[in-house]
């Protein structure tokens, strides 16, 4: 296989799709005995503490949001606190709860069905009170565990096909997602939630970096085999999904060593028995990059298309000004995020709608997108109450900030059943799909396009995310029966495919939830 032969992601695509039919006709069950272990654990390394005290930056979110890693430079000062801010709050553990079975960790990032899939390997040169090295960081003892000493940053500019971001990076964090901790409960549909939960992860950190000035880019071409080695990854079992630079210096990092020497220290198994889905591992394998000169012939972006014509009215967004949006500090808002498990059948405002859509879909700082250019993904809306925005479907027309009334009518119903026949979707004022014209994308970018357009997703979902919360409403991700989406979003949105799904609405009042339970 290599990253020109399509047929391994339609393939992939196509036999992970969920139907009305395949989830009825579904044996799966969750196996309570066998539930993975949510933390990677090197039980023979020593931990090294992460300052827990640290100020805080007090951006506002919707300012972080908005900017979200796109390059501003300041005074801010990479070192171990930084970094402590920077992992606290996109992967950290902001409550627990307990429950007859033992404890739950929430952290800072919404993840599909909490497990948590996704860890991250900080590559750092030498920081004010850290060593240069490559670390593996913890979330439940808030520690990093050095696997590598000595500043590695080389490596990954080779791998990554000199990638101008990772080139000049002090920090550069490697994500990584483990099969078996989201297929227990997932199976083979995993692979998409890699992008997703990783998105969304990434949607907290490149706000952090645009609260601290640090420029961050998320690099999604590089050589998988070589970052994979670095960090100790088995490619049976975790593989690296993305990479983000962080901040900016003139001083390039030594080279790429001649060899990497093989980490041996084991983690603690992540369950007693683990259930191989192949369609995972052959779709990555399929979208792998085994050179770092096919890496760098790879980079760039969709060429930039005419907007079509409007096969409806178009109503113009009007997001609230600077002035008027709430300043609710970032750090504030993801403390308080979750994933909203009912909503009020309350409206919200066009001016609310129009700040999260405007908010979150302005420049992803990402390798495989254009600045300032066109997304991978298109968001279609069935809107159910919006003040001053009739109820209907709708596409987001994201180069005029307009929505284009596809069709008028009350989709509550329609809603509840295209997010897999879950209540939230109905109830939410909008429920907002993501489709993408993956045609257009693999022949573009090929295999690899179908990562980045699922992490470019997460990243736009986790951002409404941060949005909906900031402005105090409540949203929550989803999945959902992928051709009925299309479907019923056609003939505008023929040919695409769904790739996400995220409900936004009011959340009932705790006293009318009290009651309802």
């Amino acid at each position: 296989m290599n990253n020109r032969d399509l047929q391994a992601t339609w393939a992939y695509h196509n036999a992970t799709k969920h139907s009305h039919a395949s989830v009825r006709s579904s044996t799966h069950f969750l196996d309570w005995a066998n539930q993975p272990l949510p933390f990677k654990i090197y039980p023979q390394l020593q931990a090294l503490p992460l300052p827990r005290e640290v100020p805080q930056t007090g951006v506002a979110t919707l300012a972080a949001i908005a900017e979200a890693g796109g390059g501003r430079q300041s005074a801010a000062t990479l070192d171990v606190r930084t970094l402590s801010l920077l992992l606290y709050f996109s992967a950290g553990i902001t409550r627990q709860r307990k429950y007859p079975g033992g404890e739950l960790y929430f952290r800072a990032a919404a993840c599909t069905g909490a497990l948590y899939e996704i860890e991250l390997y900080p590559v750092v040169r030498g920081l004010p009170e850290l060593e240069a090295g490559v670390y593996h960081f913890g979330p439940a003892d808030f520690a990093l565990r050095p696997l590598r000493a000595g500043d590695w940053r080389g490596e990954l500019v080779d791998a990554t096909g000199s990638e101008p971001a990772v080139a000049r990076a002090p920090l550069i964090l490697v994500c990584t997602g483990t099969y078996w901790r989201n297929a227990w409960k997932y199976q083979a549909r995993t692979y998409r939630h890699f992008g997703w939960d990783n998105g969304t992860l990434l949607a907290n950190l490149l706000a952090m970096a645009a609260a601290l000035g640090l420029p961050a880019r998320v690099v999604s071409g590089f050589v998988d085999a070589r970052v994979n080695a670095l960090v100790g990854a088995d490619p049976e079992r975790e593989v690296a999904f993305s990479l983000v630079a962080i901040g900016r210096e003139e001083e390039p990092p030594p080279q790429a060593p001649a060899s990497i020497p093989v980490l041996t220290y084991e983690a603690l198994p992540v369950s007693r028995r683990e259930v191989d889905y192949p369609a995972m591992r052959e779709v990555h394998t399929a979208s792998s990059f085994i050179t770092s000169a096919e890496v760098a012939a790879w980079r760039g972006h969709l060429t930039t298309r005419e907007p079509a014509a409007s096969s409806g009215p178009l109503i113009r967004l009007r997001p609230l000004s600077d002035e008027a949006v709430p300043r609710d500090p970032i750090e504030r808002v993801i403390l308080r995020r979750g994933s909203t498990r009912r909503f009020a059948r309350a409206p919200i405002t066009l001016e609310q709608l129009s700040t999260m859509l405007d908010r979150a879909t302005r420049e992803i700082p990402a390798d495989f997108l254009e600045p300032g250019g066109e997304l991978l993904n298109e968001l279609y809306l069935t809107v159910h109450a919006v003040e001053g925005l009739l109820p209907g479907a709708y596409h987001f027309r994201r180069e005029t900030l307009e929505l284009e009334l596809l069709r008028e009518g009350d989709f509550r119903e329609k809603a509840y059943f295209l997010g897999l026949e879950q209540e939230l979707p109905g109830d939410a004022s909008v429920a907002i799909f993501f489709l993408a014209d993956l045609e257009r994308i693999l022949e573009r970018f090929g295999n690899r396009g179908y990562r980045a357009t699922q992490l470019e997703a997460g990243i736009l979902g986790g951002k409404l995310y941060l949005a909906a919360y900031a402005l105090r409403l409540g949203a929550t991700g989803l999945t959902f029966y992928d051709d009925d989406v299309v479907r019923f979003f056609s003939p505008h949105a023929q040919g695409k495919s769904a790739i996400f799904l995220v409900a936004i609405g009011q959340r009932p009042k705790r006293e009318e939830i009290a009651a309802s339970e």
